[in-house]
């Protein structure tokens, strides 16, 4: 499946062709040199826009006859083309345009189409028209002729190929800017000293933030069977990695409490109750704080935190290294494919 974009143009196709039968001495009409008839005076050719969907013509059809012969037609119309979208570098695509102007009732013999101004001054009095301020960027315009074959013979084509860029300001500070920021702040929080239970709480809520971006950004692009723009590797590459950290900090949270220690620390209270020598009545009555103490130092490894195992340190680091690692190597490769 091809995406197809619609393009309305809105231009004025100036036509000129020359009718030996219609020629005058000014001197002899009171040195009148040019005249403006309608349009349906004196024959004209017959001209059609190949990729046209929708028509809007002016109801000034008029034309200037001068007195050599020279017949010249100023047409302003507004036409709707379909243009092929390529949208694998969006935002910050080119787009190429092709108005294809023929005349299939005369072939070649009989009716020539050639080309009055060359690209560089079209491409000049077009800028002058064009709207600036909008989303996308007149950037060239170039000019192809050649004969289209037929059953009945050739006919004259002319393509005018109209190149435009759009301006990425817009998608950079709504979606890409801030799926970095989430980003940043997911490698802020797996990096941070907080425990992992509060890690896993702020990450999902990372996720569901960069979440809502990405179906922004699925209402933007048209629907597309062809290769995956490259924005959407960008969303998801992104959503993979955030849900590579939940999946990390999962696994070392598994691995801390894989092996609790409130068995050994209730064994060991037990052992110094069962080997506490018995103590009479007077001397508990002269060394209270000294029994206080004991009793606390042997109640101690119930609420006394132990000390994280040296491997599962070593572990963490190990995931967390390789989670930026692997983030570099992904934006390295799709500032490349943007770039290229």
């Amino acid at each position: 499946m091809e995406v197809m974009m619609d393009f309305m143009l809105i231009a004025i196709l100036s036509v000129e062709w020359t009718n030996t039968f219609a020629t005058w001495d000014p001197r002899d009409f009171c040195n009148i040199s040019k005249i403006v008839l309608p349009m349906d005076s004196f024959w004209s050719p017959p001209i059609f826009i190949l990729e046209r969907v929708n028509e809007q013509k002016s109801n000034l059809e008029y034309i200037v006859v001068t007195h050599n012969g020279t017949f010249n037609a100023s047409l302003p119309f507004q036409v709707t083309l379909t243009c092929s979208l390529m949208i694998l570098k969006f935002p910050f695509d080119t787009q190429t345009c092709n108005v294809s102007i023929a005349s299939f009732l005369y072939p070649v013999t009989d009716l020539s189409m050639k080309v009055k101004r060359t690209p560089a001054e079209m491409m000049v009095n077009s800028q002058s028209f064009f709207l600036t301020d909008g989303e996308w960027k007149f950037t060239n315009l170039s000019i192809n002729e050649y004969m289209e074959e037929m059953d009945d013979g050739e006919f004259p084509v002319i393509t005018y190929m109209i190149s435009m860029e759009r301006r990425p300001t817009l998608y950079i500070l709504n979606l890409i800017l801030p799926t970095c920021a989430l980003y940043l702040l997911d490698m802020a929080v797996l990096f941070g000293p907080s425990s992992l239970e509060e890690k896993i709480s702020f990450q999902i809520s990372i996720i569901l933030g960069s979440s809502m971006l990405a179906v922004i950004l699925n209402n933007m692009l048209p629907t597309s069977s062809n290769e995956p723009p490259i924005i959407v590797l960008f969303f998801l590459g992104t959503f993979l990695l955030m849900i590579m950290a939940v999946l990390d900090t999962f696994f070392l949270l598994h691995h801390q409490h894989k092996s609790p220690r409130w068995g050994k620390a209730f064994r060991t209270v037990q052992q110094g109750m069962h080997t506490e020598p018995p103590v009479t009545t007077n001397q508990a009555m002269k060394h209270p704080t000294k029994k206080t103490q004991e009793k606390v130092q042997q109640t101690k490894p119930y609420w006394e935190t132990p000390e994280q195992d040296p491997a599962l340190t070593v572990l963490e680091k190990v995931l967390l290294y390789s989670h930026f690692f692997l983030s570099l190597f992904f934006f390295a490769v799709i500032s490349i494919k943007w770039s290229s």
